[in-house]
């Protein structure tokens, strides 16, 4: 069984919710959501469960709910800070199901880390809370993946100058290692093919517009190399996108987050998933936010939440696989 959390309770989370139960209720995958029930009342038939393996005879009539209750009732659009301990609780109890095994995986709901920062959240994300929650922080890697392409930021929620600061052949190694460790064992990848983007235009000329490839990023590949990974690169970004190149890689490696955001979401913005590496648990989520400025009007696209809750039961079905 999969869990769903609630995400931010002011944003599209609940109408996504409900439109995929709706589109899934009769072919599956079955999740269980963890929140409050009456955010979803009024849009779908919901039934409150005690147990999580209840779910699965739940789903084909009702959206099957773990109980959680909000401070106050929400107001679509407009974000309430009241409502912040809800929101975290639904992804706590949401990995510890995951974590114990009583659920295969996890997907998250957007939140909005301005709201659960004023309840005193100290992370930048999702992801570094779920590697605290998890007892592995450092370890976690996000891939952005979609039907045309997956990208990994190796430098990912910082400023940009942050971000060159940040880079290093040890991280670039760190976070390759957890890719391919995770495209092999959830993917289904025996022999994964890494694709690292150069940093600077051009991927820097051979020095011309900057070291960074030379001192940096092809020490980093020549270890990784040497130790029987399949790597490619420094590639210059602005053609390693193109679908000829796509297909010589299985993920690009990029060095700040927009620089495989863009790409990524250009091409697959409707299917693309977020997928949370190095991790014991499995964990998707949408590749997009709250969009609180659309909230309550019906118009958000679930697809990218449908993307997600299939690939987190793919996932989970090749881990097994591959125990």
């Amino acid at each position: 069984m999969l869990v769903l959390t609630q995400g931010d309770p002011a944003s599209i989370a609940p109408e996504i919710t409900a439109a995929v139960w709706q589109a899934l209720r009769q072919s599956g995958p079955a999740f269980v959501y963890v929140g409050d029930p009456s955010l979803l009342e009024r849009r779908v038939p919901v039934q409150t469960i005690r147990y999580l393996s209840d779910g699965a005879d739940v789903f084909g009539h009702a959206l099957p709910v773990l109980p959680l209750h909000l401070a106050t009732p929400p107001a679509p659009g407009e974000p309430d800070r009241r409502n912040a301990a809800s929101v975290l609780e639904s992804i706590r109890l949401a990995t510890e199901l995951t974590l114990s095994g009583e659920a295969s995986a996890m997907i998250t709901n957007p939140i909005s880390k301005e709201v659960v920062q004023g309840s005193g959240f100290r992370h930048p994300g999702h992801t570094s809370y779920l590697a605290e929650l998890c007892q592995t922080p450092g370890d976690e890697v996000m891939l952005l993946a979609g039907p045309s392409l997956k990208v990994v930021p190796i430098t990912v929620h910082v400023a940009l100058r942050d971000a060159i600061a940040q880079l290093s052949t040890e991280l670039i190694i760190r976070t390759a290692r957890t890719v391919a460790a995770g495209l092999q064992r959830d993917f289904g990848l025996p022999h994964p093919r890494l694709a690292f983007a150069g940093l600077n235009p051009h991927a820097g000329e051979h020095g011309l517009m900057g070291h960074e490839e030379q001192e940096i990023i092809l020490p980093a590949i020549n270890t990784l190399r040497n130790e029987g990974l399949h790597v490619s690169g420094p590639l210059p970004p602005d053609t390693m996108f193109t679908p000829h190149a796509r297909a010589q890689y299985d993920v690009a490696l990029c060095m700040y987050h927009d620089q495989g955001l863009i790409p990524l979401k250009t091409l697959d913005m409707a299917e693309g998933v977020n997928v949370t590496l190095g991790l014991p648990i499995i964990r998707t989520s949408p590749d997009h936010g709250t969009a609180f400025d659309i909230a309550g009007q019906n118009k958000a696209d679930p697809r990218s939440l449908a993307a997600a809750i299939r690939l987190a039961a793919t996932l989970a079905a090749n881990r097994r696989k591959n125990a």
